[in-house]
């Protein structure tokens, strides 16, 4: 192999593959990056065997090859050295030489043939978005996503596609977020698929500003293509649960709120907060929104929002982190609550589609 490439190239495309490369592996060859050079391009591949991602970019390729190189320690080469174009030159022992101006590198390789092949996906459906888009919906829901192994299904989102609806889902048990989307088209069978919470964080880091992202989903794999790169990974066995169940049908009370005012004055009466009062209590009045936290450890906090309120005085207590999880992705000024009482699921909505149901907690 003997090439010639960018290194800002390089690094980025490195920067895409490199992060799903882990501590610890019980195969040598995982904590390396595949590079293969081909006609006018080279293809990057790094997996974990959950997860694999794949690059390409454009350079000028003297001699076609492969090696595999320790990925970690290859982008930490390529960071530090000076701007310009890389020489990369391999041998015989798949190790390769990488010369920038007066700097020289020659790093070990292992064989690629030892690399885990990909596996090949046959769709049962196809759905395609902008890159910006797919990222806003994973960004809007995604912190609602179980860290709990008890339940696997719940450490993953929920990709449905019905009715020419495609409603992207995550909850932990305690609370639901959820995005909605009329689709005018898309390709195969309506059904359900769970991909891992990691997974749908690596696709969220790796999808740019413009262009299309294609979902290929099979029976126990998913595929998704943005640009150049294309990242599969293995979906979660399993059952989602009917999360239908906790949105209430009806509700009583309704109010609209300033997103930004309100998150930023949560923030603030939250500080006083602490394991043994881990609460914000809200008032809901004619005119105001009060919002009130104490704690015999750090003391006690008051803020007022002004609003429009047409229902009989409420009071209702949340958890500060759950209540302020959905406003640090949210794209709308104003949002709208929807209650019933100081004990029943909260439903919040705004912006496209988009719907977070939140349950109460006691407070004294």
């Amino acid at each position: 192999m003997k090439i010639s490439i960018s290194r800002e190239k390089f690094l980025d495309a490195l920067q895409k593959v490199v992060s799903i490369i882990g501590s610890r592996s019980t195969l040598p060859v995982l904590a390396n990056v595949l590079i293969e050079a081909g006609k006018d391009k080279i293809i990057l591949t790094t997996t974990d065997l959950e997860i694999r991602i794949t690059t390409e970019i454009e350079c000028k390729v003297e001699e076609t090859g492969k090696t595999t190189l320790p990925a970690k320690k290859l982008l930490s080469v390529i960071k530090e050295l000076p701007g310009g174009d890389l020489d990369l030159k391999g041998d015989e022992n798949h190790h390769i030489s990488i010369q920038c101006g007066k700097s020289l590198f020659k790093l070990l390789g292992l064989a690629p043939d030892d690399f885990p092949q990909p596996v090949s996906i046959i769709p049962v459906r196809t759905i395609r978005l902008t890159q910006l888009e797919l990222a806003r919906i994973f960004g809007q829901i995604s912190y609602a996503v179980s860290i709990d192994d008890s339940r696997k299904v719940l450490n993953g989102i929920l990709l449905s596609i019905k009715e020419n609806t495609f409603t992207v889902v995550a909850t932990d048990g305690k609370r639901l977020a959820l995005v909605e989307k009329v689709m005018e088209k898309y390709e195969g069978e309506e059904g359900d698929s769970i991909v891992p919470s990691r997974s749908a964080n690596e696709i969220a880091r790796i999808i740019q500003k413009e262009g299309e992202v294609i979902i290929e989903i099979g029976e126990n794999q998913a595929s998704f293509k943005a640009g150049n790169t294309v990242m599969t990974t293995k979906l979660v066995e399993g059952n989602y649960p009917n999360y239908r169940q906790v949105i209430p049908t009806s509700f009583s009370k309704k109010v609209q709120i300033p997103s930004a005012e309100f998150s930023s004055a949560l923030r603030r009466v939250s500080l006083v907060v602490s394991e043994s009062s881990s609460f914000v209590k809200m008032t809901f009045n004619k005119t105001s929104l009060l919002l009130h936290a104490s704690s015999s450890e750090f003391g006690e906090s008051k803020e007022s929002i002004d609003i429009e309120y047409g229902g009989p005085e409420l009071n209702i207590s949340f958890n500060p982190i759950f209540l302020s999880d959905p406003f640090r992705n949210i794209d709308a000024d104003k949002v709208t609550l929807q209650m019933n009482d100081g004990y029943s699921p909260v439903a919040i909505s705004g912006g496209e589609g988009f719907l977070y149901v939140i349950m109460p907690v006691r407070s004294k």
